[in-house]
C-alpha cells in the first residue's frame, strides 16, 4: 500500500494493453495517450507494436484506416462506448482491411449498464457477464466484412496520468469543475415538477443532469480500481457541494462492494471542490520553477498537463522562428529516463532558487560523465550559463541520447527564466500582496478603484500592463480571497466603473484571445459592441460574486461529532484515521499546493502516507477559462 501505487496501478494497466498491440495499428484518443505519456512513455507502445513503421494514430473521425497489409487494430479510448463514438469507431474500421480488432475501454461494464438505462436489480444479476461488450464485439466482425475475424472488447481503468508518485492526474476529467450558485438556477429550470433547490447545500446526485452524472461515475468506476489496486477499504470524505455527491456515489458504489469485504488496508479518501479556494491557483506565491515553466511555455498539442519544449539549439537547425516546428517538442515528461525523472521529482519539491540550481549541477555532471569541455560557474543560475552548458551536447550524438531527457528539462528551464511571463510574475506577486494588505484593510470598493486605473485598452499597454485575461486573473484572486460580500451602494458602484471598464477593453481588442471569445460569445472584436461585451461582462462579475460565496456552506463541516447526549457522545470517522490519505481536489491542483499537502501531513501525522489526486495540473490563466466554461453541466461524452 505504498504511494508509488499510482504508477505500478498505471502501468499495470498498460501492460494489459501492450500485450495486444504487436504489429497493430493503434489508435488512442487524447486522454489515453496522456496517460501513456506520463505512465510509461511512447517508447514502450513503439517498442510493443514492434516493426519498421510508427502506426500510432489519433482516435477522430478523419482518422485514417488501416491499409491492405495492416490486418488488426487496436483502439484504446477513455470513453464510454456509445453513440458518436462508436459512429466513429464503425467509420475507421469499415474504411480498413482489418480482420482482428481489440477496443479497449477505461469506463467499466458496470457503468455502460448504467448508460444503457439498465436498472440497478438487473445489473446486479449480469454480474461476472458482459452483453454491452459481447454486443459490440458482434458488431466490430460486421463491420469488419466477416464474422469470423476476430475482436475483442475489454476494459482496463487507465485513469491515471502519474507526475510523480504520490501524485496524479486524471486527463479524461480535465474539465470536470465544481459547481457555482448560478448552476443552481439552470438545474431549478430543468426540473419544473420537482422541489426547488434553494442553495449548491441542496444539491445531491438526483439533481444533476444525466450527463454530469455518468461523468461523475466513470471517474468513480475508476477510483474504485484505484482502491482495489491499493488493497484499501475506503472512508469517504467531502469538502464543496459537487465533491459531496461524488464521495457519496464511491462510497455506495455498487460493483465495490465485494472489494471493501475482503480488503486488509484502510485508506481515507477526501474529495475537495477547487471553488472553496481559487486563490491558490490564480495567485502566484507559489515560489515553484515548475509552476513557472508551465505557465510560460506553449502546452503541448493534446495535453492538458504538459508543455512543448523547443529543442532547435540542439540541431544544426537556425533558431529562426520558421524552423521551430520542423523538429519536434520536447516536454517536462520523462517517464523512461532514470536521471531526468529524478530532476523532474526534485522541481516538483523544491523552491525555485534551489531548482535552478538542481538543473545546473545535473547538466554539469552529465558534461563531465561524457568528457565535455565544461567551464565551472558559480553564483547566480542564468539562462545564458544553462544554454551554454546545453549546447555542450549538440555535436556529439552519443552524449545528446544519453542525456535527452535532461536536456529537455534543461531547455524548459532556460526558455523559462528568460520567458517576459516569469519577469511579469513577480508583478503579479507583489499586486497580490498589496491586494491582501488592502482588503485587510479596506472595503471591497476600495480594492476595485485601485484596479481600477491597470483597466487599459490595446492601444495604451505596454507589455508591463495586464491583458484582459491578466485582469480576469486578478480579479478572480480578489473575490476568492475576500470570501462572503456585503453589497452595498459602494461595492456596486466600484463594481458597475471596472465592468464598464472592462467591457470597453474587450471591444477594442485588436483580435479577441479563445477565453475572450467563449466569454462574449463573439468571434471577432470587430462586431463585438459595447452593448454585447457588457452583457457578458455581467455574467462574468455574476460569476465572480458566487466565487466570494463559494465558502458560504463550509459551516456545516466545522464539526466532526453527531450530537448525542453527553453519556454517549458518538465521534463521527476522521480522515486522519487511516494509514493512507487520498486527497482528490476536484477542479485542479498546482504543484506548489500537492507539495504544502505533502507537507503538511508529514509534520501533522508522520507515518501517514498520501496520495494527492486531481483532474488537471493548473496553471493561473485555466482557472477563468473553467470557470467561465458553459458546459459544466452538460459535458460532452460522445454520444
Amino acid at each position: 500500500m505504498s504511494a508509488s501505487g499510482v504508477v505500478s496501478f498505471t502501468q499495470q494497466g498498460w501492460e494489459q494493453v501492450l500485450a495486444k498491440v504487436k504489429r497493430a495499428v493503434v489508435y488512442l484518443d487524447t486522454a489515453c495517450a496522456e496517460s501513456l505519456h506520463w505512465g510509461c512513455g511512447s517508447t514502450c507502445l513503439l517498442e510493443a507494436v514492434g516493426g519498421p513503421d510508427c502506426h500510432l494514430r489519433e482516435f477522430e473521425p478523419d482518422a485514417v484506416g488501416g491499409g491492405a497489409k495492416q490486418p488488426k487494430a487496436v483502439f484504446v479510448l477513455s470513453c464510454l462506448l456509445k453513440g458518436r463514438n462508436v459512429e466513429i469507431l464503425r467509420d475507421i474500421i469499415c474504411r480498413s482491411h482489418f480482420q482482428y480488432c481489440v477496443v479497449v475501454t477505461t469506463v467499466s461494464h458496470a457503468v455502460h449498464l448504467t448508460a444503457n438505462h439498465v436498472p440497478a436489480a438487473a445489473a446486479a444479476e449480469m454480474e461476472g457477464q458482459q452483453p454491452v461488450f459481447e454486443q459490440l464485439e458482434e458488431k466490430l466482425c460486421e463491420w469488419m466484412g466477416n464474422m469470423n475475424y476476430t475482436a475483442e472488447v475489454f476494459h482496463v481503468p487507465l485513469l491515471l496520468a502519474p507526475v510523480a508518485p504520490h501524485f496524479a492526474l486524471t486527463p479524461a476529467f480535465a474539465s470536470l469543475f465544481p459547481l457555482l450558485p448560478q448552476d443552481v438556477h439552470l438545474l431549478n429550470s430543468a426540473r419544473p415538477d420537482k422541489r426547488k433547490l434553494g442553495s449548491l447545500g441542496d444539491v445531491d446526485a438526483t439533481a444533476l443532469t444525466p450527463e454530469l452524472l455518468l461523468q461523475i461515475r466513470c471517474l468513480v468506476s475508476g477510483l474504485s480500481s484505484l482502491c482495489e489496486h491499493l488493497g484499501v477499504r475506503e472512508e469517504c470524505f467531502a469538502v464543496g457541494s459537487l465533491s459531496r455527491v461524488i464521495a457519496a456515489d464511491l462510497a455506495n458504489y455498487t460493483p465495490a462492494k465485494n472489494r471493501k469485504k475482503t480488503a486488509a488496508g484502510r485508506a481515507s479518501v477526501v474529495f475537495v471542490d477547487r471553488t472553496l479556494d481559487l486563490t491558490g491557483a490564480v495567485g502566484h506565491h507559489g515560489d515553484n520553477l515548475v509552476e513557472k515553466i508551465i505557465s510560460a511555455l506553449p502546452q503541448l498539442p493534446g495535453h492538458t498537463n504538459d508543455v512543448m519544449v523547443n529543442v532547435v539549439e540542439l540541431t544544426a537547425l537556425h533558431t529562426e522562428e520558421e524552423n521551430y516546428n520542423v523538429v519536434a517538442p520536447g516536454c517536462l515528461s520523462q517517464s523512461n529516463d532514470t536521471t531526468a525523472k529524478a530532476l523532474w521529482e526534485a522541481l516538483l519539491n523544491t523552491k525555485h532558487k534551489e531548482a535552478v540550481m538542481e538543473v545546473r549541477r545535473h547538466l554539469v555532471e552529465a558534461a563531465s560523465r561524457e568528457n565535455l569541455p565544461i567551464k565551472m560557474s558559480m553564483g547566480r543560475v542564468t539562462p545564458g550559463q544553462l544554454m551554454s552548458y546545453i549546447q555542450l551536447f549538440k555535436n556529439n550524438l552519443k552524449a545528446l541520447m544519453n542525456h535527452c531527457g535532461l536536456l529537455q528539462l534543461g531547455l524548459a528551464t532556460a526558455q523559462t527564466l528568460k520567458h517576459p511571463q516569469t519577469a511579469k510574475w513577480d508583478n503579479f506577486l507583489a499586486f497580490e500582496r498589496l491586494l491582501l494588505q488592502s482588503i485587510g484593510e479596506s472595503a471591497m470598493s476600495v480594492v476595485l478603484n485601485q484596479l481600477l486605473p491597470m483597466i487599459k485598452p490595446v492601444t495604451q499597454r505596454t507589455n508591463e500592463d495586464y491583458s484582459p485575461e491578466e485582469l480576469l486573473i486578478l480579479l478572480i484572486y480578489i473575490y476568492s480571497v475576500t470570501g462572503e460580500l456585503t453589497v452595498d451602494k459602494d461595492l456596486c458602484e466600484a463594481e458597475e466603473k471596472v465592468k464598464k471598464a472592462l467591457a470597453q477593453v474587450f471591444c477594442e481588442e485588436s483580435e479577441l484571445s479563445p477565453l475572450l471569445q467563449k466569454i462574449t460569445d463573439w468571434d471577432s472584436s470587430i462586431n463585438l459592441t459595447f452593448h454585447k461585451s457588457k452583457i457578458a461582462v455581467d455574467e462574468l462579475f455574476t460569476s465572480l460574486r458566487d466565487i466570494a460565496g463559494a465558502r458560504s456552506l463550509l459551516k456545516q463541516f466545522k464539526s466532526v461529532y453527531v450530537p448525542g447526549n453527553h453519556t454517549h457522545q458518538v465521534s463521527r470517522p476522521h480522515p486522519s484515521d487511516y494509514p493512507l490519505l487520498i486527497l482528490f481536489v476536484v477542479g485542479g491542483i498546482t504543484v506548489s499546493e500537492v507539495k504544502m499537502v505533502k507537507d503538511l501531513v508529514a509534520s501533522l501525522k508522520p507515518g501517514t502516507q498520501v496520495i494527492v489526486l486531481s483532474t488537471r495540473l493548473l496553471k493561473p490563466l485555466n482557472i477563468p477559462e473553467l470557470l467561465f466554461a458553459t458546459d459544466r453541466l452538460h459535458p460532452d461524452l460522445g454520444f
